[in-house]
């Protein structure tokens, strides 16, 4: 069985070999592409894995006024996010947005610990929303957000984790008529789409995935 299996991967090696001669001597950066991609496998590990086995809260700030139709974009992403991270980080202990939402509406602070501490969090995901908008026009959508991710430790107030996002356009190559797609249903997505961004480094993903967006069905 073993000798099986080694052979198994042998005539793959060779395969993978040979599609890489035969790109290389065409030209050919797709099929490299592709080699590359079998080769690694489909997913990276997360930069940051701070938040496993620990009670985390999420909280998002916006940094500037935002526009009254994203008023609460500050507080859909930050659900959003909860969401998956509750999917995707093992054995985290995710506070219920519901109530950190609530806290806040309830309490002036001014430092994302000061939400942690109240709720009993080990860390806080803290997100500085600095740009959030769905239009390129009055009758495009395109949109383009830009943020900064921390990761607080409520017990000794120390920054675990810090990351700033390069600009996500979504879609990335093209544009949405604003009459094929209602604006809370493309606001809701690109709430999705910036979500997801930022989860990446919290958990394995798929690196190639944001090669589809511009594909992606927008529901």
């Amino acid at each position: 069985m073993l000798t099986s299996r080694l052979a198994s991967r042998q005539r793959i090696v060779f395969v993978l070999v040979g599609l890489t001669a035969v790109s290389l001597a065409a030209g050919c950066s797709s099929g490299l592409f592709t080699v590359a991609y079998l080769l690694r496998g489909n997913e990276l590990p997360p930069e940051c894995t701070a938040l496993k086995n620990k009670r985390v809260a999420v909280v998002c700030r916006p940094m500037v006024a935002l526009q009254y139709r994203n008023a609460r974009v500050d507080h859909d992403l930050a659900q959003e996010l909860s969401t998956l991270l509750r999917s995707n980080v093992p054995k985290i202990k995710l506070i219920d947005y519901r109530r950190v939402a609530e806290w806040m509406d309830e309490h002036t602070w001014d430092d994302y610990t000061e939400v942690g501490k109240a709720l009993g969090a080990d860390l806080v995901v803290g997100i500085d929303l600095e740009h959030f908008d769905i239009y390129q026009s009055q009758t495009l959508y395109q949109g383009r957000a830009s943020a900064e991710v921390k990761v607080y430790d409520c017990h000794t107030g120390n920054v675990v984790f810090k990351k700033r996002l390069p600009q996500t356009v979504y879609p990335p190559n093209r544009v949405v008529q604003a009459s094929e797609v209602r604006e809370q249903e493309f606001r809701r997505e690109f709430v999705r789409v910036v979500a997801d961004q930022i989860g990446k480094h919290f958990y394995a993903h798929d690196p190639y995935a944001d090669f589809a967006m511009d594909s992606k069905n927008i529901e």
